[in-house]
């Protein structure tokens, strides 16, 4: 083994995108998977001692120091497997800020299950939740009348985040049939979905 230890958990939408990073970049057998888990309220068994802030993904490297968080993650591991999912040029923004975009809508995604899964009914704050919404409705407004002409483009991070993102609201927000009004963006995830990256990635639920 390569002395790679990913602190791991198949349904967080953010280990989701270093495991398709692995997998893209022929890397996915050169790491070991150490299953962690915890919450705000509590840190289980999360990597605190790897990463004070207490979240996956965490990647521990041979040479010392650990990686955090997603993005960094994704860099370093596409960096050390010789990938071009960080493109050069101009477009190197476009990607950059895609996956800005793509981990805001996860973000949102992740604070509304937090209140309802973690606050007790009599806390929860309804408007607030919609905020939340509002905020990854927006993201797929612009991501439909945007970036569908770049989404066509050679496979980058943005998309990749993108498509963890649209993955993360079929598994945990599907009452909201993000879909609807979005068909380009609809059509795109399917194509993307069916890549074996992402069908080795499927979160469990």
């Amino acid at each position: 083994m390569s002395g790679l230890r990913l602190h791991h958990s198949a349904n967080s939408p953010y280990v989701r995108k270093v495991m398709v990073v692995l997998h893209e970049t022929g890397q996915a057998d050169q790491v070991d998977l150490i299953p962690s888990s915890g919450s705000p309220v509590d840190p289980g068994t999360a990597p605190v001692a790897q990463n004070p802030l207490g979240k996956v993904p965490t990647l521990e490297r041979p040479e010392g120091g650990a990686l955090y968080d997603s993005r960094v993650i994704c860099r370093y591991l596409d960096a050390r497997g010789n990938g071009r999912l960080f493109p050069e040029g101009a477009r190197l923004w476009d990607a950059l800020t895609l996956e800005a975009l793509a981990d805001g809508m996860l973000d949102a995604a992740l604070l509304m299950v937090y209140e309802t899964r973690i606050r007790p009914e009599t806390a929860r704050h309804a408007p607030w939740v919609e905020g939340q919404w509002t905020k990854i409705a927006r993201a797929l407004d612009m991501a439909e009348a945007r970036w569908l002409p770049y989404l066509a483009g050679p496979l980058c991070i943005g998309q990749i985040a993108l498509g963890c993102a649209l993955g993360y609201l079929d598994l945990r927000h599907t009452d909201r049939s993000w879909r609807d009004g979005h068909t380009g963006l609809a059509d795109w995830h399917e194509r993307i979905a069916a890549r074996d990256s992402f069908t080795a990635t499927v979160p469990p639920g």
